[in-house]
């Protein structure tokens, strides 16, 4: 059994000047990143590499409508070396390019046994919850079929995976709230999974640690403090990527997407507002193994028993990104139909990652509790 996947070589630099001076851009490298991400902490000037500017090709998480459109025009450039720069829309889709050579995403999806690397990779994550830099998925709003869908492929690590706290110190609260909740789902997920080894859940469970316990010091202490906290959520992230990159996410994750991908709800976001009415679902089924184990160390991490975890844990999280019931979100209850048929037909690969099984009847159910 596989115990870790561990591809890119893994740098972490305090600034971007530092980064700059190791890796020595020039003309053969393709930029792909966010003006205003971009421009604060970079010489666009004196910048020899070609630059794509992912807004102008749209707003939220990458549909193929988007990527397709930024594919062409990254064709257009001769490079050898890709550099995404940004959060997860931007990985997701330099994840892509880094594996056509102008292949619309429809036929990537078709060809997916058969990708190849074109293009050396460098992933900079500037949001602290997607630990993408270190996994070979990319998730793509396909909406010429309705619905989100993971590619993957060996080909689509990066060669190098760079954190650089500096980029995360003027993240918007609201992004630093529903990226980080996103990362403490995939180390909780990951951890519960029957593909978990002794090596994932030792990522995984010290990036549940270092999330609760910053947390509790913003709590405490003000949102003010938050900057000299990133580079621990940074850390945490990525460890949480490490995690799930081997062992996967589960029914969070696969609930998640319709609620997405129907209401533009950010992942993070989306993930949250299913995230504990899985986790009590499962207690439903079973109360031993991993899951014990996992709430004995969230209560320790809490200060709570056991029995109080969930409700604990909410509260916590209430008050770094407050957690609404779907029908807020403009869900419907028809809509809980749709999105159960969704999850069944469509997100096996994630759901064989649970904890335990869930049937068509158990899934209704989650969404009808949190509705």
């Amino acid at each position: 059994m596989e115990q870790i996947i561990f591809k890119p070589k893994l740098y972490k630099f305090n600034t971007c000047k530092e980064f700059i001076d190791e890796f020595n851009l020039t003309n053969k490298d393709l930029i792909l990143t966010n003006k205003y991400i971009f421009d604060p902490y970079f010489d666009q000037e004196n910048c020899p590499a070609a630059i794509i500017y992912q807004e102008n090709y749209g707003n939220g998480e990458p549909t193929d409508i988007m990527v397709d459109a930024i594919i062409q025009d990254a064709s257009k450039n001769n490079y050898d070396r890709l550099i995404a720069i940004g959060g997860g829309t931007v990985i997701d889709i330099a994840k892509i390019l880094a594996v056509t050579k102008g292949n619309n995403v429809d036929y990537l999806y078709e060809h997916k046994n058969e990708l190849t690397k074109y293009h050396q990779l460098l992933i900079i994550p500037t949001t602290c919850g997607t630990g993408s830099e270190v996994t070979n998925i990319s998730i793509i709003n396909r909406t010429r079929l309705g619905v989100k869908m993971g590619l993957t492929s060996s080909n689509m690590f990066a060669d190098y995976a760079i954190l650089i706290p500096e980029l995360l110190k003027t993240l918007p609260f609201k992004v630093f709230a529903t990226s980080s909740i996103d990362a403490l789902v995939h180390a909780v997920e990951s951890s519960l999974s029957p593909k978990a080894t002794a090596y994932t859940k030792l990522f995984g469970y010290k990036a549940i640690e270092m999330i609760i316990t910053s947390y509790q010091k913003l709590v405490d202490q003000g949102k003010e403090i938050l900057p000299d906290l990133m580079s621990d959520f940074l850390t945490a992230s990525n460890f949480a990527g490490l995690a799930f990159g081997t062992a996967g996410c589960a029914a969070v994750h696969a609930l998640s997407y319709p609620l997405g991908g129907t209401y533009h709800v950010p992942h993070g976001e989306s993930n949250y507002a299913i995230f504990t009415g899985v986790l009590k679902n499962y207690k439903k089924i079973k109360t031993d193994g991993e899951l014990a184990v996992m709430e004995k160390y969230l209560a320790n991490l809490l200060n709570c028993n056991t029995d109080m975890v969930y409700d604990k844990l909410e509260a916590l999280l209430n008050q770094i990104l407050p957690k609404k019931a779907l029908h807020e979100y403009g869900v419907t209850k028809q809509d809980l139909n749709d999105f159960t048929d969704n999850v069944i037909n469509t997100q096996e690969r994630l759901m064989a990652n649970n904890f335990v099984p869930l049937n068509r009847q158990q899934i209704y159910q989650i969404y009808q509790e949190l509705y």
